[in-house]
């Protein structure tokens, strides 16, 4: 399904919040796009089968506003995106606190002489008819960046098993700990196929292989253990907002045991997530 997010609302509401967690979902971000280059920009797209996820963040602060953003949502009616607008709204209050701590310049204060009250009255007022033709609208005043990641799951996914990247990656020890890595898990203590002959040229992605390293009790608690652990911490970081896991399986030479213990998880975790890939640096150094 092609999809297209209009975002938009009060300045200070959290877009640039939204945004980022929109790039990690898999969405294409275009920030403060001016609504006239709307209908432009998808017929751009449109060309492209790259493009299935755009997230658009509206620019507000031109005059006129409302006219040009409906009629680009007409426009984009007309094609194969499914269109969504998804509006922030704040209280005046928490905006102008979050104007003094981050001590930036709110978009019309000019207009008013540095008056940032004033400014996000006016804004506001510009923006009525958006908010009221808007498919979604989160308050974002009381909202940490990770509720509103959570509440924009919510929408746009419907439940959090696209919310996380999951990568499974093996590795040798004598060749390097990956330094981008979440988990390092050392399965160096469970007995190594290399020392039977007919198993030292294979790897643990050929079934001999995985069969002798699953033939051992400790094997199978060790990889149960893990399981329980992952299966208990990854919707904890999803729900603190972390978008990416990696998780790193080290063995002497990267070849065997680990590759084994790596694609055993990986089947495991793409039963409950979308998002889990694998990859075996190591595996071709012998």
């Amino acid at each position: 399904m092609k999809e297209i997010i209009l975002l938009t609302g009060v300045s200070g509401a959290g877009k640039s919040t939204a945004m980022g967690f929109m790039e990690d979902i898999g969405y294409y971000c275009i920030d403060n796009m001016p609504a006239e280059l709307i209908s432009t920009f998808i017929s751009l797209m449109e060309k492209s089968e790259q493009y299935s996820k755009i997230a658009i963040v509206a620019d507000v602060r031109t005059e006129g506003v409302f006219n040009a953003f409906r009629e680009a949502v007409k426009d984009l009616e007309k094609t194969d995106y499914t269109v969504k607008t998804i509006y922030l709204d704040i209280k005046d209050h928490v905006a102008l606190k979050r104007y003094k701590l981050t001590r930036r310049k709110h978009p019309f204060a000019d207009k008013f002489n540095g008056n940032t009250s004033e400014a996000l009255v006016y804004e506001k007022k510009q923006l009525e008819p958006i908010l009221q033709n808007a498919d979604y609208v989160i308050d974002t005043s009381d909202l940490s960046s990770n509720e509103l990641r959570k509440r924009l799951t919510q929408i746009l996914l419907g439940e959090d098993r696209d919310a996380m990247n999951i990568h499974i990656m093996s590795f040798g020890f004598k060749h390097g700990i990956p330094t981008d890595a979440d988990f390092v898990l050392d399965v160096r203590c469970l007995p190594n196929p290399y020392w039977i002959e007919a198993l030292r040229t294979k790897s643990g992605l050929d079934k001999e292989v995985y069969d002798y390293v699953f033939s051992f009790d400790e094997a199978n608690e060790l990889l149960e253990k893990l399981i329980a652990l992952l299966d208990y911490l990854i919707p904890l970081y999803v729900k603190e907002g972390k978008s990416q896991l990696v998780i790193a399986i080290g063995c002497t030479g990267g070849n065997h045991r680990s590759v084994a213990f790596a694609e055993t998880l990986c089947e495991h975790f793409k039963e409950k997530w979308d998002n889990v890939t694998t990859n075996h640096r190591d595996i071709e150094r012998r």
